[in-house]
């Protein structure tokens, strides 16, 4: 016997072996489905009898084993069922003689055979034949069943014969020698009358008694044979049969312990013994086989009518643990005989399937690595294939998964052994997968995502090493760049950096010609191979959604509600929304991208491996929106730190978008990486909305940009800062484009300004633009530009208030502006050498070196298309960047009274300039001044009537502090005198103008001197007022004098007492009152006024005589009363009266 049966069980012992075999050409399709039917009758229950029989059906069985049918009758064919195909009656001979000569090949133990034929129809189906059917095709067959039924009873029959015959006791016959086809030659010449010889005889007759009890379904009975024959061929050291009979004795109990069977086949129960008890074994006692049995008990059909005696009978079956003592001894006994090494091997393997049952692994691994060491003949390939697959599956039965995986991978290797002509690769790569399991393999990264690792990575690299190698040779490129890809995304930290490289550049090689993808990969034999995402490579740290540069966030426009009130719940405070919210925010990201417009991923990437890598096609992962991914390639250095990396894309549509993750292209292979399959991330949320497109705008203006920024502190951020040199009171045109580069018209526009903190005081607008002309070219369509002007006006403090400029003296002033007839006048060469040459850094905000800096930003508040109906707008902010220079200050302010409603101011005017540069007032000459020159500049101004000014409002209550109250009036005033004097600077060589503002200079006294006094005093000579040129008069004749009062004030004033008193100035500083005899009073020279009312007027009225020609000049003095000393001298302020007498005509 030299082809073990590796599916052998101890229940197979009572079946009966039905070989199933074509004749002539049958297809293989047809065949197994017959086979298959024929197979499901494998037990039948014996008609009058409470026996089952079993059946064992094989399609193939080696003619050799046959030969050992004597030795254990369960490996004797005795049934023979064929099937073939004849389509002829003609045919028909020729089909028959085949059956024949196929019954020949076991003829010499068949008990009964049948033949089944297909396809033939005509009279020869119509002849009864017992060991014949017909049938016209393989679906028109529902008889099959019934006959093989009848064909198992036949065996029966035959079956219980044999087992009446050879269990008689017939005095006198002489019983034969039964024996293994190795023995025949051994037991030639021996003395057939040796009471040696008779018993050796009587055991293995009741051996064989005992097999063929046990197949007719008499457990007992065959309990009770193998018991006697142990004992017999005990006595005489028939070693090999007594080996059998102690394994048919270990067979029958376990049929007995475990009706279920041991071969793996759950709810098919071969015997049912429902007349045995279940504890029968707990009464049984070491030994019991040595128990002498009565042969008496034994009835022929195998039932005692007597049903006490059962409960002797269970003695008779071994306890669990005998069992596998017997099947120690046993194999013992066979490991004796070189011949019978399949014997021994098929018991090992029917041991082991008990103990697995038992859950004894440990016991049933000894009994395995006996197995593994039994030296069979010279096996081929394919039956040590089937052999180390076998044992795998006993391994993994007893538990001992990474055992099994041993020899199922030792089984793949000898399906590519190179003495075959053919290796089977396929088979290889089927059995290689099959290992996994045990060494702790899934080829699911995902098990290995989270967790420390399991197994042995040496071993499960080489695993998977073979698997690609398997694969490619299959012809399967897809599978190896699978299995290669898993290989370094799971053992990634167990490779050192040369496998790294070598895997690296194999995947290489193989994804050249195969690309490697995220779909499912079918495997041969029907599961699925999962994607390999290369989530290592590189290594995500932390994934971070970026909000919308500063010019693109959209804002939401705030409702008459506010934006903050809900409307969903009644209470100001609910624990429930709040513990929502919480949940929502660890998703869910506060600010929102716009439909259309470019959104930005930040991910930390660190690349593990030691050598470049080169990631490609990278791009993002979303859903819920409608995305337009654009994919990034970059190149991370060998073993990087933390490296950031941005990725982009667009959303097409509105409404949630939630970003999955990202995909990557890495040494060819694609890869969908996805967060939530991401240990160790970090994330603020992956979950943004998306709101309606809305305009792009993009400012450009004429002026160049800034290399500053903007004070941190402000809080803005602006997308543009520009920049500007303006020299202090000078006013420039900032031109700025408006393009709208968005696909959505531009409808909306708002300009609003800010001025940063700033510690210098502006006087009038910095800033300032008229929006209408802009608008009136709106809807701004994509692709569009409009204009938008903005003027920059530098007006700060003209004064220098730190006096760092030395006092001036009157000496070494110029003063212009005066009249020529003014007495003032003088030229002096200028203090040109006063001008510091060099100022130190660190000059002081007074220093008239120190430039300013002014920092203002421009909102641009715009919307328009889907985001405008929505609710939408945008913020564009220009930074704007102004260093004001200084141009002029005013050094010294002081005013001298010329008549009573004008004044003269004088105003001290340095050229902090490096350029010459005139000044102008309105009416007045030009002054001119060198690069740090003083002058003296006089303005003749009318006084200001300011108790006529509209109440500011700050006076209607907005200021409560009266010293703000007081600020804001004088600030009126301050802008009511410049915008009088409207004081110009030019520089001629740079072309570049502005104005000069004297508001920072007024204090309260020159304010008193230019305020119109509430008094209004006019003279007049001859009816005209003599304020502003002298007055001519004839020598002799009488010149008509009249003073008039108009009374401003709330409150009556007067009587007022006024003496007129001529003198003459001589130019030196000398006045000449002493004018008796040239000047005559016609009546007196004191003149009276009566009180005058609020709003009245009054006046007085005299005459003078001049006696000589020349200049004369009035001095009207008030006389010290009562009345006059309750008002401030200011209010008694009367113009300077000049008069020229000329001589008379003749």
């Amino acid at each position: 016997m030299s082809v073990p049966d590796y599916m052998q069980c101890a229940e197979d012992h009572q079946t009966l072996l039905v070989v199933v075999q074509p004749v002539g050409i049958v297809s293989e399709e047809n065949f197994f489905k017959i086979y298959k039917r024929i197979s499901s009758v494998s037990q039948i229950s014996v008609r009058d009898s409470q026996r089952v029989l079993c059946i064992r059906y094989r399609h193939h069985y080696p003619p050799e084993n046959n030969e050992w049918g004597d030795f254990q009758t369960h490996r004797k064919v005795v049934g023979l069922i064929t099937i073939t195909d004849c389509f002829s009656a003609k045919d028909w001979p020729q089909t028959f003689e085949k059956f024949h000569v196929q019954k020949e090949i076991y003829g010499s133990t068949l008990y009964d055979s049948r033949l089944f034929v297909f396809g033939l129809q005509g009279e020869t189906t119509e002849q009864p034949r017992t060991d014949v059917a017909f049938y016209p095709n393989y679906e028109d067959c529902q008889t099959v069943e019934k006959r093989i039924e009848d064909f198992i009873e036949s065996l029966f029959i035959v079956l219980e014969s044999k087992r009446l015959d050879r269990a008689t006791d017939k005095s006198g016959d002489k019983i034969p020698l039964l024996c293994v086809p190795f023995e025949k030659k051994d037991f030639v010449g021996l003395d057939t009358d040796s009471r040696h010889y008779k018993k050796r005889c009587q055991g293995r007759m009741r051996k064989h008694v005992g097999d063929l009890c046990l197949q007719a379904g008499m457990l007992q009975d065959s309990l009770v044979h193998y018991h006697m024959s142990v004992e017999l061929l005990r006595s005489v050291n028939d070693f090999l049969w007594l080996g059998a009979a102690l394994e048919g004795l270990c067979s029958a109990s376990v049929i007995y312990h475990y009706p279920g069977g041991t071969g793996g086949k759950t709810g098919a129960r071969r015997f049912q013994s429902s007349s045995l008890p279940a504890e029968a074994a707990n009464r049984h006692r070491p030994g019991a086989q040595e128990v002498l049995i009565d042969p008496g008990a034994l009835t022929t059909n195998g039932i005692n009518p007597d049903t006490s005696a059962e409960i002797g009978r269970a003695k008779n079956c071994l306890s669990p643990e005998d069992i596998i003592d017997k099947y120690k001894e046993a194999i013992s006994y066979y490991s004796k005989y070189k011949n019978a090494g399949v014997i021994e091997l098929e018991a090992c393997v029917k041991a082991v399937r008990v103990l697995a049952i038992q859950k004894r692994s440990m016991e049933a691994s000894e009994f395995l690595q006996n197995a593994v060491y039994i030296n069979l003949r010279q096996l081929s390939e394919e039956e040590k294939i089937q052999r180390y697959s076998i044992l795998s599956e006993l391994y993994e039965l007893i538990g001992f998964h990474r055992k099994s995986a041993f020899f199922k991978r030792v089984a793949a290797m000898q399906c590519v052994a190179p003495s075959i002509s053919e290796p089977g690769w396929r088979a290889c790569y089927k059995l290689l997968l099959e290992t996994l399991p045990g060494y702790s393999l899934s080829l699911d990264p995902e098990d290995f995502s989270k967790g420390t690792h399991r197994g042995w990575a040496a071993v499960q690299m080489r695993l998977l090493h073979e698997l690609v190698y398997a694969s490619r040779r299959m012809g399967n490129p897809a599978l190896s760049v699978r299995h290669l890809s898993f290989l370094l995304q799971t053992m990634l930290d167990f490779l050192s950096d040369q496998e790294k490289k070598d895997v690296t550049q194999s995947l290489e090689n193989y994804t050249c010609k195969c690309p490697g993808t995220m779909e499912l990969l079918t495997l041969p034999g029907g599961p699925t191979l999962p994607p390999v995402p290369f989530t290592k490579l590189p290594i995500v740290r932390r994934v971070k959604l970026l909000n919308l540069p500063a010019s693109l966030r959209p804002q939401k426009m705030k409702s008459l509600l506010g934006q903050n009130v809900s409307t969903k719940s009644p209470f100001i405070y609910s624990p429930i929304i709040a513990h929502n919210r919480g949940e929502e925010r660890n998703k869910k990201i506060d600010f929102q991208w716009v439909q259309g417009d470019v959104c930005e991923v930040q991910l930390m990437v660190y690349n593990p491996m030691p050598f470049e890598l080169r990631v490609e096609n990278m791009g993002l992962l979303t859903s819920g929106v409608e995305f337009e991914s654009l994919p990034a390639a970059l190149s991370l250095p060998a073993e990087s730190g933390l490296y950031p990396v941005t990725l982009v894309g667009v959303p097409q549509t509105t409404g949630t978008i939630t970003v999955n993750g990202y995909h990557t292209t890495v040494f060819g292979v694609f890869s969908d990486c996805l967060l939530d399959n991401l240990p160790g991330v970090k994330t603020s949320g992956s979950t943004v909305e998306v709101i309606p497109a809305l305009p792009r705008l993009q400012i450009s203006t004429s002026l160049p940009r800034s290399a500053h920024s903007l004070q941190p502190s402000s809080g803005d951020e602006t997308s543009t800062n520009v920049s500007v040199q303006l020299y202090n009171g000078e006013t420039q045109q900032l031109v700025i484009k408006l393009e709208n580069i968005g696909m959505e018209p531009l409808e909306k526009l708002e300009v609003t300004s800010k001025i940063l903190t700033t510690k210098e005081k502006l006087y009038g607008d910095f800033l300032s633009w008229n929006l209408e002309e802009t608008l009136a070219q709106f809807p701004l369509q994509p692709g569009k530009v409009a204009t938008f002007v903005v003027n920059i006006k530098v007006k700060l403090d003209f004064s220098c208030q730190e006096n760092l400029l030395q006092d001036l003296s009157d000496d070494g002033i110029s003063v212009s502006g005066f009249p020529l007839c003014s007495p003032f006048r003088q030229v002096v060469r200028p203090r040109v050498e006063s001008k510091p040459v060099n100022p130190p850094e660190g000059s002081k905000p007074g220093d008239p070196s120190h430039v300013k800096t002014l920092e203002a930003i421009l909102n641009f508040k715009y919307s328009g298309g889907p985001g405008h109906v929505e609710g939408y707008y945008r913020n564009l902010s220009l930074g704007l960047h102004v260093e004001a220079e200084p141009s002029v200050f005013f050094t010294r302010v002081s005013t001298l009274p010329a008549t009573s409603r004008q004044c003269h101011l004088l105003l001290d005017v340095f050229n902090s300039t490096e350029h010459e540069l005139a000044v102008r007032a309105r009416g007045n000459e030009e002054l001119t001044l060198h690069a740090g020159e003083y002058q003296r500049m006089a303005i003749q101004v009318d006084k200001f009537n300011f108790e006529s000014f509209p109440e500011s409002p700050g006076e209607k209550g907005q200021f409560a502090n009266p010293k703000q109250l007081e600020e804001e009036r004088q600030e009126a005033r301050g802008l009511e005198i410049d915008s009088k004097l409207d004081v110009h600077w030019r520089i001629p060589s740079l072309k570049r103008t502005g104005e000069a503002s004297v508001e920072g200079l007024l204090n309260q006294l020159v304010l008193e001197h230019l305020q119109l006094a509430p008094l209004q005093w006019d003279v007049l000579v001859d009816g005209q007022p003599c304020d502003c040129e002298a007055a001519a008069c004839r020598v002799g004749d009488p010149v008509c004098l009249e003073v008039r009062l108009t009374n401003r004030s709330p409150r009556s004033v007067g009587p007022f007492a006024l003496t007129v008193a001529p003198f003459q100035d001589h130019q030196n500083g000398v006045h000449n009152y002493d004018l008796h005899d040239a000047v005559s009073f016609v009546g007196s020279s004191t003149f009276y006024l009566d009180a005058v009312q609020p709003a009245g007027r009054s006046a007085c009225l005299g005459a003078l005589l001049f006696l000589y020609t020349g200049d004369f000049f009035l001095h009207i003095r008030f006389h010290q009363d009562s009345a006059s000393k309750e008002l401030p001298p200011s209010w008694f302020c009367l113009p300077s009266v000049h008069v020229r007498a000329l001589e008379a005509q003749a």
